[in-house]
């Protein structure tokens, strides 16, 4: 009885602390949220305080302050899975309310670093004149205060932080503007040979075409879900795969999206796995008949044996791998998955979230294929270093990773494997779609979309 009370106190502790933890994040984003546009308004406010036009100004603030409101409103709407939105997906209301809370958020953060690297440099400037020993004894400027004396001798400190200010200011609406309008749109093509243990020479050179993420909605039209489809077909790919996102809510169209997944021709077929907004949509029954009415298989914690060239090999799908309860419990990623998993032939994975990756290599999975992440959607480079959203929930954020085969998922492997040491210990890979749409603000930087052609080779 002592031991049941432990477990069960220690689960809720578990429980409230999740809670907490969920609350707190989302009264961050709120606050930052309010901050930012609380700024601009203020920005506003002081700008127009030098009109002489009274009626202007107050029609200016109650303008934004409207729009303000009616971009509150389309994000909330947005934002809910449900059915039954009241402003469409496609309209410009909502991809103006996206673009903009993305800009206004990000151009807040960069102004206010801006200041605050200006606060810090002039303390240390403060405190360095103060050190000299002429600091004590030379006298100001004839007529002017020691502040005014020291704007004077360095004038070009205020005006290079007035001009970043500006600048900092002004880049995330341009960063915007051109993740919108051009590389949200530029798909690209990642051709990428995979080193697969245990591979039979038959299945040497069999090429596998992936896409993911697709996010079917306003953001990403009919017409773009065909071209990516055309471009995957040009590659000629022997097997098809589709890891999962289909749509982004319940009220964006699942059908035509598979309507449109169904066009992807490879001899060996089309196959598929659910994603994480599937089950927001409450859509992954849906997504499984859908597919069966094109011809197509959603595997849902299935495998079958196909064959190339005479060789048989084990493609297994699972729904979206949740690591967490909605309580906070801590849940096995692949649970129940060990006995679709084949000695006998090499075995390649579809599950949507590449952290399920640990727990498939423990399991002897040779190779997974995996979305979700969309490369962070926002990717800057400084220093030589890659900076991503997506680094805050996964170690897998685009591409191609590598982790010994049958090592405990809970093991850490810090360094990527050597060629060496990969020819000493069999490994298991895993490939990382940055998916088609976005999710959010409807912007990618530095991520472009991918189609990818996936090469196998023995390793």
């Amino acid at each position: 009885m002592v031991s049941w009370n432990f477990n069960v106190w220690g689960q809720i502790r578990v429980n409230w602390g999740w809670l907490l933890l969920r609350i707190a994040i989302g009264l961050g984003i709120l606050t930052l949220l309010f901050l930012s546009q609380r700024f601009w308004y203020r920005a506003l406010w002081r700008i127009s305080a030098n009109w002489g036009n009274t009626a202007i100004r107050v029609s200016i603030h109650s303008v934004y302050v409207l729009a303000l409101i009616l971009v509150i409103f389309a994000t909330a709407d947005g934002m809910r899975m449900s059915k039954g939105h009241l402003l469409p997906r496609a309209s410009s209301i909502t991809v103006l309310a996206g673009l903009w809370f993305f800009s206004a958020l990000f151009a807040y953060l960069a102004v206010l670093s801006v200041r605050v690297v200006d606060r810090i440099w002039s303390l240390l400037r403060r405190r360095s004149r103060n050190t000299l020993p002429q600091a004590r004894t030379a006298a100001p400027v004839a007529g002017k205060s020691p502040a005014a004396a020291e704007f004077v001798r360095d004038p070009s400190r205020r005006y290079f932080f007035q001009s970043a200010t500006a600048a900092a200011g002004a880049a995330p609406f341009l960063c915007a503007a051109y993740g919108f309008a051009s590389e949200r749109l530029r798909y690209t093509v990642h051709r990428v040979e995979i080193p697969v243990a245990n591979l039979t020479p038959a299945l040497d050179g069999m090429k596998i075409v992936q896409i993911s993420d697709i996010h079917m909605s306003g953001y990403m039209p009919r017409e773009e879900v065909r071209r990516a489809v055309d471009m995957a077909n040009e590659l000629g790919a022997d097997l098809a795969v589709v890891t999962g996102d289909f749509i982004t809510g319940a009220g964006d169209p699942l059908a035509d999206c598979i309507d449109e997944i169904r066009q992807l021709c490879a001899p060996l077929g089309v196959w598929g796995c659910n994603g994480n907004h599937e089950i927001y949509a409450r859509a992954e029954a849906t997504s499984q008949i859908l597919f069966a009415q094109a011809g197509m298989k959603l595997l849902r914690q299935e495998n079958v044996q196909l064959h190339f060239k005479g060789a048989p090999f084990n493609l297994i799908g699972v729904d979206y791998q949740r690591e967490r309860t909605p309580r906070g419990q801590k849940v096995q990623a692949l649970a129940h998955l060990q006995p679709l998993v084949r000695r006998d032939m090499p075995n390649i994975l579809l599950s949507h979230n590449p952290n399920s990756f640990n727990r498939a290599a423990e399991l002897g999975i040779e190779l997974s294929l995996a979305g979700h992440t969309h490369g962070g959607q926002i990717q800057v480079e400084i220093l030589d270093h890659r900076l991503s959203p997506a680094h805050f929930f996964t170690d897998y954020i685009a591409g191609l990773y590598q982790r010994p085969l049958f090592t405990p998922s809970q093991a850490l492997v810090t360094k990527p494997l050597l060629p060496a040491s990969i020819l000493e210990r069999p490994s298991a890979c895993l490939y990382v779609n940055r998916g088609l749409g976005t999710v959010g603000a409807p912007v990618r930087l530095g991520v472009p979309p991918e189609i990818t052609l996936l090469t196998l080779r023995r390793a």
